[in-house]
């Protein structure tokens, strides 16, 4: 997705002849590895940082694009929303003290990002999904103005003749259906890539697979998604779904997403592109000149620019990946599951982790058909990412709790690997003893989260929780300790902060009751009762608003009429009650709550009925803007 002059592959004469390179390009590469072109006898390691940018109320920024100018430098480059940049480090052979070497780079890089992102009252921050996000940081405006993410978008949205939708089931659950593609920029990773020789690759992509639950286990970083706590590494179904170009038209039918992790394991180095270009329709093409199998018949190096870019419209868990460094082409295996953070000195432990573990590949598992099902693996990850650390995996045809297979098989196998590849002693020692400390502690950047949001959620109500949350993350990940040496957050963290009160959405209630038009009116008083409320929204089976029931309302009504035993919500209801949207300023709610003199106003987003606030929650938050001297220009509460 680098290539500048993309566009959408529109069935036309030059989307068949960019069909006709791509199968040039197959073709090149499998005579590349028969004739022992590709460059061996050297591995390199290199990473792509992706990373936040946050306000100075620890919120999306808009500013990554000006931000990025300011930098001008290219190892930085834009991601599809404007709270998102990306660093690509420079590739170093793996031997020695490359690891200290690529972690000073990183840590100079992100410090240079984040003295640009000062410029305009922003900072850096380490994720893999901001706790603090919220459904505006989702809208156009945005996305990063780059032609090519709108393309993206566009056939995304082409492909699957519907709205995106996104249905994550895991402590909370989340159910949104969305009108573009920014929900797959709520997510950041570090990618790591490996070189490795063509006689290996086959074997040693299969065994990136195998190892990539408990690998993924020990990393998880992204629990929180707008407020709801999901899976330990919402990355990965969140991706999967927001990218997901099916239609659901014909549900029977076996087709994979093009986030994946693959379906079995592969037999050749080209298996895993065959099966791409017949499995995932082109989407984008650009204007080639020159063919592949010609440059190698002039004993030229071709870059295979077809094939490079319907990979990167594939975005495997574990993508192979072919590259050109000084005139030599190579392969890599790229690492695409971990997740961004929390800290540098925890990202340079997990790839220190899975580079030892690619480096000491048993055996045993060279041909790994004969030693593990791919479904086991494929099992594996899933579990990791639904449950993290303290998942239950099945390896060597025996199941293991995930921490035991990781300290008494995973870790002495990566020291091996590490050792193996040249790299120098404390350095291992270093980085695996993070990996060590943070499954003996049971902590990882998903479980650290999980139960600070938890006790600062029961104090505070969920926005303030996640923004508190994000805040200390910030405050802890300048300290450069790994996560399981983070001290626990504090409520009193809460009032160090200047907390971004601007829209209806960060305060509204979304766990809403509510009644339908012929409910009996004594149902609707005992609902009211039980859960302690005062204002109930009345609805039709679609989720539009009918009318809102207080209890002002009934006890009016009933003075006049009597027993409620005959009644119903629609008699009580008031009527086509105002509305407001989410994205409505908190003052102009509370103004027009005052105006109109009433004590709710439902939110609705697209029709449909999505939250409710009330003179309670204003008259809160009146309270808490006061303290922070951000009193708006009017008197609240309104009436009761």
């Amino acid at each position: 997705m680098g290539e500048h002059s993309i566009r959408i592959a529109e069935y036309s004469e030059e989307r068949r002849a960019f069909l006709q390179h791509l199968l040039h390009d197959v073709q090149a590469l499998d005579l590349m590895v028969e004739r022992g072109l590709i460059e061996t006898g050297i591995a390199r390691i290199g990473a792509e940082q992706e990373f936040f940018l946050v306000d100075r109320h620890f919120k999306p920024t808009r500013n990554g694009p000006e931000i990025l100018t300011q930098l001008n430098d290219p190892h930085y480059a834009t991601e599809l929303a404007r709270y998102n940049l990306e660093i690509n480090l420079d590739p170093l052979p793996l031997q020695g003290d490359c690891l200290k070497k690529m972690e000073g780079q990183l840590y100079q890089l992100l410090k240079q990002a984040n003295a640009a992102a000062g410029q305009w009252g922003d900072r850096v921050l380490l994720t893999g999904i901001l706790p603090s996000i919220d459904l505006r940081a989702v809208d156009l405006d945005y996305l990063t103005p780059n032609p090519r993410y709108q393309a993206l978008g566009e056939i995304v949205r082409r492909l699957r003749g519907q709205d995106f939708e996104v249905n994550i089931k895991g402590v909370d659950e989340l159910m949104l259906a969305h009108t573009n593609i920014l929900l797959e920029a709520c997510n950041t990773s570090f990618q790591a890539h490996l070189q490795v020789n063509a006689d290996d690759f086959v074997s040693l992509y299969n065994w990136a697979q195998a190892i990539s639950g408990p690998v993924l286990a020990v990393c998880t970083n992204s629990p929180l998604l707008f407020g709801r706590e999901l899976w330990s590494e919402t990355r990965i179904t969140l991706f999967q779904q927001s990218v997901d170009m099916r239609s659901r038209k014909y549900n029977l039918r076996e087709r994979q997403q093009r986030v994946s992790f693959g379906s079995k394991w592969i037999r050749s180095v080209t298996e895993v592109y065959k099966d791409d270009i017949s499995r995932y329709p082109l989407i984008f093409l650009t204007q080639l000149e020159t063919d592949s199998l010609a440059q190698l018949q002039r004993g030229e190096t071709p870059e295979l620019k077809a094939l490079r870019i319907h990979n990167g419209t594939i975005w495997k868990w574990n993508r192979p990946c072919y590259g050109v460094i000084n005139g030599r082409p190579h392969l890599r295996i790229e690492n695409r599951y971990i997740p961004a953070g929390p800290t540098v000195a925890d990202e340079m432990a997990n790839l220190a982790f899975w580079v030892g573990l690619m480096k000491a590949m048993p055996e045993s598992h060279r041909e790994i058909w004969h030693a593990m099902d791919f479904e086991d693996a494929k099992e594996n990850f899933y579990k990791a990412a639904r449950i993290g650390l303290f998942s239950q995996m099945r390896w060597d045809n025996t199941f293991w709790k995930t921490q035991d297979l990781i300290l008494d098989i995973l870790l002495p196998l990566a020291r091996t690997g590490l050792t193996a590849a040249g790299i120098e002693p404390a350095h291992i020692d270093h980085y695996l003893a993070i990996i060590e400390a943070r499954v003996r502690a049971g902590v990882t950047g998903s479980r650290w989260m999980v139960e600070n949001f938890r006790h600062l959620k029961r104090q505070l109500g969920r926005e303030e929780a996640t923004v508190t949350l994000t805040a200390a993350m910030c405050q802890r990940m300048d300290t450069e300790k790994p996560v399981h040496e983070w001290l626990p957050v504090t409520v009193a963290e809460r009032d160090l902060l200047s907390l971004d009160y601007d829209h209806v959405g960060n305060v509204m209630s979304t766990d809403l009751v509510t009644a339908r038009a012929n409910d009996p009116l004594a149902l609707v008083q005992k609902v009211m009762e039980w859960r302690q409320i005062r204002h109930l929204p009345v609805e039709d089976d679609q989720g539009n608003i009918r009318g809102i029931i207080t209890r002002r309302r009934i006890d009016d009504f009933l003075s006049r009429s009597g027993p409620a035993l005959a009644l119903t919500a629609e008699d009580v209801m008031i009527r086509d009650p105002i509305c407001i949207t989410p994205s409505v300023s908190i003052t102009e709610a509370m103004q027009l709550m005052l105006d109109r003199k009433v004590s709710c106003l439902p939110v609705i987003d697209q029709g449909q009925l999505v939250g409710i606030v009330t003179e309670q929650d204003m008259t809160a938050l009146h309270e808490k803007m006061s303290r922070q001297n951000t009193r708006p220009a009017l008197r609240f509460p309104g009436p009761s």
